[in-house]
């Protein structure tokens, strides 16, 4: 049993969900970050340039502390699922800083990092781009009304080049493209088994809907 997983993808693909409900199910507890406590977060939207680098130091120092948290958990007595993974706002650094603000940022990144522990397990939920402009205007979140297809395809991009080279822990890539494991409980239930069985290396999931189709 995998005693700390970690949850990925890009924005709407649905990582709190998956992570709330695989916690319930393998009777672990949820490790989540509330993105909306980012002060800078409206104003990044409306004024990327402006904003970005506040925007990413925020979420560097947040999700250390996130994931320094676990150190004070027993991980050998429950389950820990995160719907974040420490290594992902470097992707969104990429994208959103100007090359003198992500040279100063790789700078604590890289500080910080040496003190993380990797999951045992990450779970990189995939999806196209129009799916997740799709569920992102579902979601209704007030400031994300302004994210473009242009900006969330280049994040989605910068996260499929992340996971192709990722090594740091046993990789499971989920296609979550045309499915919702809240209201497919087949699909849910299959993808708990391929958690529990999987080993090491990088492993592909189809959910059990789409291969039916």
């Amino acid at each position: 049993m995998h005693q700390y997983i970690a949850i990925e993808g890009p924005l709407g693909v649905g990582k709190t969900s998956l992570a709330r409900m695989l916690a319930e199910k393998l009777n672990g507890q949820a490790l989540l970050e509330d993105v909306d406590e980012n002060p800078f977060l409206i104003n990044f939207y409306q004024n990327p340039k402006k904003f970005a680098f506040q925007t990413q130091i925020f979420f560097l120092l947040r999700r250390y502390h996130l994931a320094s948290d676990l150190a004070q958990i027993d991980l050998f007595s429950s389950v820990t699922v995160a719907d974040f993974l420490f290594d992902k706002d470097r992707i969104f650094a990429r994208v959103n800083l100007e090359d003198n603000d992500y040279w100063l940022y790789e700078q604590l990144f890289g500080i910080l990092k040496k003190r993380i522990t990797p999951p045992d397990l990450v779970i990189f939920l995939q999806a196209k781009t129009d799916a997740l402009m799709a569920r992102i205007s579902k979601r209704g979140r007030k400031y994300e009304k302004t994210v473009s297809y242009k900006y969330l395809d280049r994040i989605n991009q910068a996260f499929n080049e992340f996971f192709f080279h990722y090594d740091d822990s046993p990789l499971l890539v989920v296609n979550a493209s045309e499915i919702d494991f809240v209201h497919v409980p087949e699909d849910f239930e299959d993808l708990v088994q391929q958690i529990l069985t999987m080993k090491s290396g990088v492993q592909y999931y189809v959910p059990v809907s789409a291969k039916k189709g």
